[in-house]
């Protein structure tokens, strides 16, 4: 399996219906992405000095999975867009 973590810090000029927005197109990749094992989007909740604004773990069987979910035009849609209002995004992909 392999999993890939994405954590995005928005600009502080973006509203929160932008960010609701970026949330809910995130968990409307489930069941559009054949590749899709599982996936978890959510808001931080602790708001600590070092988190993030807001975080997704997607699981897939393999490396293959995950280029296939990259190239999607659902994704690359739902990047272009956190990228846009984030004032820094990060990654990791492992497998278990």
């Amino acid at each position: 399996m392999l999993t890939h973590i994405v954590i995005w810090k928005y600009r502080a000029d973006i509203e929160q219906e932008v960010r609701e927005e970026h949330v809910n197109l995130l968990r409307a990749l489930d069941g559009v992405i054949p590749s899709l094992v599982s996936l978890s989007v959510g808001f931080d909740l602790l708001r600590l000095p070092r988190s993030y604004d807001s975080g997704l773990v997607a699981v897939f069987y393999d490396r293959a999975g995950l280029d296939a979910y990259t190239i999607h035009p659902a994704h690359i849609k739902v990047a272009e867009l956190g990228r846009s209002i984030s004032e820094h995004v990060a990654s990791v992909d492992f497998e278990d």
